[in-house]
C-alpha cells in the first residue's frame, strides 16, 4: 500500500473533510505547496484558492478555501480555513453577487482599511468563479 497522510479540512462552520490521502496541494501565501506523507513539519498561512486531495483510490477531491492556516506534521495535514466549501457545492450566483458587492465596496471605500477588506472579498469571489469555470471545463 502506498504511504498515506491524514487530512483534515475545517472551517468556523465545522469539519469539511477528514480522510486519508497520498498527496495534498494547498494555496499557501508564498505559492502552491504539494504535501506528501512524511513531509517536514510546517506552519504557514493560506490564501484563497483550491485545496486538492488525492485519495488512495486515485480520486482527486477539491475544496475552496478563503484563506486560513496550514499545519503539516509527518503523518497529518490540517487546514484551518476561514471559509471552506466542497468544490461541487460552490454556488455561481452567490459568487457573482459577492464579486459585485466587493466591487461596489471598493468604489465606495472611505479609507484604506475598507479598501483592503473589499479587495480581499473580491479576491475570494473571483477565486470561486475561477474554480467553477475550471470544473465546468473539466466536465465537457
Amino acid at each position: 500500500m502506498a504511504s498515506t497522510i491524514n487530512v483534515d479540512i475545517v472551517s468556523a462552520e465545522g469539519a469539511i473533510h477528514s480522510g486519508v490521502a497520498v498527496m495534498v496541494f494547498v494555496p499557501a501565501t508564498q505559492g502552491e505547496l504539494g504535501i506528501a506523507p512524511r513531509h517536514a513539519p510546517l506552519l504557514t498561512l493560506l490564501k484563497a484558492g483550491e485545496v486538492r486531495v488525492q485519495t488512495v483510490e486515485g480520486e482527486e477531491l477539491s475544496f475552496y478555501v478563503g484563506g486560513g492556516a496550514l499545519e503539516i506534521q509527518p503523518q497529518r495535514v490540517t487546514v484551518l480555513a476561514d471559509t471552506a466549501i466542497r468544490a461541487h457545492d460552490l454556488d455561481e450566483a452567490h459568487a457573482m453577487a459577492a464579486k459585485q458587492r466587493a466591487e461596489e465596496l471598493m468604489s465606495n471605500a472611505a479609507d484604506e482599511m475598507g479598501l483592503a477588506e473589499a479587495h480581499a472579498e473580491l479576491l475570494r469571489a473571483v477565486t470561486q468563479l475561477k474554480m467553477l469555470d475550471k470544473f465546468r471545463k473539466m466536465r465537457k
